[in-house]
């Protein structure tokens, strides 16, 4: 059905030229004036390729020559465009072939008219140049000239033309997109237009498909349509490897693997993986799964080795952690830097510069904001990090050693066999609340998480144990710990890991570990250094993880606490610059260690 004007008889395949003269049913009498007599619609071709033969008594012999100068300029410009017409009306749409630019329209309105006297013409006959409907789309597509010109001598014709313009703009909306005519369908067919919209509707609905999330697999085991807290308890009993294979599957089972319930159990039993042995876990934005796949590096020992920072002359450096900062102490003043976001590298700018003693700062500690260092001139000092307040006050007649800060209360230990208490709080600031006579050198203090008690490692050269636990309220003496130890055995580092255990190193080239439930007589394990070496810094992930700091070549040695033997050593420093590891800390993905003329870096995250 047609609209917008009168219903007309569909032509038949062989409507010739000679037809168009004679006006279709319910045409007025000035219909066969307005029909175009001079441009005609593009000749037939014969089988051989040369043009068709003339109409019998058709309009286009009576305007032979007319129509010849019309033919004749059509094939000279064919020839002239080479084959860039066809390319024009795939880029422009409807345009003309030598230009390719877009005449909408014009050929909208020779197609139209084409087609609109095959379908007038009456059947038997044959004509010049005579088209069928299928011809008119045809001529549409490929941007012919001469139809383009016959569209404009057609305009102000009957109503029928506006018909054919609305056919053809139809066919214009129903045009299928290029994958589909690389596929074969012309978009200007009239059988083909409904199809072709069909078939990019149904190209959408998949295209925002493949867009949308994975679900559950729809085949396979009945296994994966079960309630995601059975498939979580399921799975919880799979091994790494395992759960790595399964994610192979698909994409749902991909992020369902992914879960860090399913990794939890798993990273605490590895290596660094940011979870202490009660499974508090120490870096919960971080995803189980990815501390997992990192853990492997400590256990393997894969690493990267650097330097961050070097110094001119040989120093005793101390450092702490603090978030993306770095406090490491040269000489007598503290410098403060900032991670950049890889954790492998420091802005070489400092950040802060904490000065106040005159000799070199021998330990300091981060607590409440504050840095609390001890110097070599017998002064503890206190810093504000996030401002210029500094005060220092003499605390011991010799070196201060060592120090300790929580919860307001500083323990600090000398070489002149004293240890005491202070308070930090801003009214009792340097005022001394005990003194403890230790009758030894004290090298190494520690307070208890409980804040009731503190411990002391000393030189050992007495006749009694070097790590001693005293009250921190009443300054008495509560315990010794261990009683075998031999002569000079002196602890050099110790740190509480709970409020009942503790690790301790030192000269005797042993680490030592502590449960003070089970016995203070005797450590519940111990793990000598293989080389003999005095262990001058421990570190401990709260877990299974041990690192120490060799006096030797800066040997830097990962234990795996369930085991007796080291898991790995690094040797930091060669025979020449041979240096002891003074201090050494270390995050999930990197390991920092202190040396006499560097700062040297492991990068277990890119090895």
């Amino acid at each position: 059905m047609l609209r917008g004007g009168p219903r007309s008889r569909p032509a038949p395949p062989h409507v010739t030229r000679s037809d168009m003269v004679s006006p279709p049913p319910g045409a007025t009498a000035a219909a066969p004036v307005r029909l175009p007599v001079g441009p005609a619609p593009r000749p037939l071709m014969s089988s051989q390729g040369r043009l068709g033969p003339p109409g019998n008594g058709g309009p286009g012999e009576g305007q032979s020559g007319e129509a010849r100068k019309l033919q004749e300029g059509r094939v000279a410009r064919r020839k002239r465009r080479k084959g860039k017409g066809k390319a024009g009306a795939r880029q422009g749409g409807r345009g003309s072939g030598a230009e390719g630019k877009p005449e909408p329209q014009t050929a909208e309105e020779a197609a139209g008219l084409g087609a609109e006297a095959g379908a007038r013409a009456g059947p038997g006959e044959e004509g010049e140049g005579g088209g069928s409907v299928e011809e008119g789309a045809r001529r549409v597509v490929r941007g012919d000239e001469g139809s383009a010109e016959a569209g404009k001598e057609a305009k102000g014709g009957n109503e029928g033309n506006e018909e054919w313009r609305a056919r053809a703009g139809r066919r214009e909306d129903a045009r299928p997109s290029r994958a589909q005519e690389g596929e074969g369908e012309a978009w200007g067919r009239f059988a083909g237009a409904g199809a072709a919209v069909a078939a990019v509707a149904a190209e959408a609905e998949e295209e925002t498909a493949s867009r949308e999330p994975a679900g559950r697999p729809a085949a396979g085991s009945a296994l994966w349509r079960l309630p995601e807290e059975l498939l979580l308890l399921i799975c919880s009993y799979l091994d790494m490897r395992a759960l790595g294979r399964l994610a192979q599957v698909c994409r749902w089972l991909r992020r369902f693997t992914s879960c860090d319930l399913l990794w939890r159990r798993i990273a605490r039993a590895s290596l660094n993986s940011g979870f202490t042995r009660l499974g508090t876990d120490l870096m919960a934005s971080v995803p189980v799964k990815e501390r997992v796949k990192v853990s492997q590096n400590w256990r393997l020992g894969r690493c990267r080795e650097g330097i961050l920072l070097k110094w001119r002359c040989s120093q005793m450096p101390w450092m702490q952690l603090e978030g993306d900062s770095l406090y490491i102490s040269q000489a007598n003043f503290i410098l403060a830097y900032q991670f950049r976001p890889d954790g492998a590298s420091l802005n070489r700018r400092p950040l802060g510069v904490f000065a106040g003693h005159d000799e070199d700062v021998c330990h300091f500690v981060l607590a409440n904001s504050h840095i609390i260092s001890a110097g070599g001139d017998g002064k503890i000092g206190v810093h504000k990090i996030h401002s210029t307040f500094t005060v220092k006050y003499s605390a011991h007649e010799q070196e201060v050693n060592c120090v300790d800060c929580k919860g307001g209360i500083i323990v600090s230990g000398s070489r002149d066999r004293t240890a005491k208490v202070w308070s930090l709080a801003s009214g009792r600031l340097g005022q001394c609340l005990h003194t403890i006579q230790t009758e030894d050198r004290v090298w190494s203090i520690a307070i208890s998480p409980l804040l009731s008690s503190f411990v002391t490692g000393t030189a050992c050269c007495g006749h009694f144990s070097p790590l001693r636990i005293w009250d921190l309220n009443s300054g008495q003496l509560m315990t010794h710990l261990g009683s075998d130890f031999p002569p000079g055995a002196g602890v050099l580092d110790l740190m509480y890991e709970s409020p009942s255990t503790l690790l301790s190193c030192g000269y005797d080239t042993y680490v030592r570990y502590w449960d003070l439930r089970a016995s203070v007589r005797k450590c519940v394990m111990e793990w000598e250094e293989p080389h003999d070496s005095t262990l001058y810094c421990l570190q401990t992930d709260g877990n299974h993880l041990l690192a120490t700091g060799s006096s030797y070549y800066g040997v830097v040695r990962l234990w795996d606490r369930r085991q007796r033997a080291c898991l790995h050593a690094f040797p930091l420093t060669s025979t020449p610059q041979s240096s002891p590891v003074y201090c050494l800390r270390f995050t999930t993905k990197h390991l920092y260690a202190a040396l006499a003329y560097n700062l040297h870096i492991l990068d277990f995250q890119n090895p």
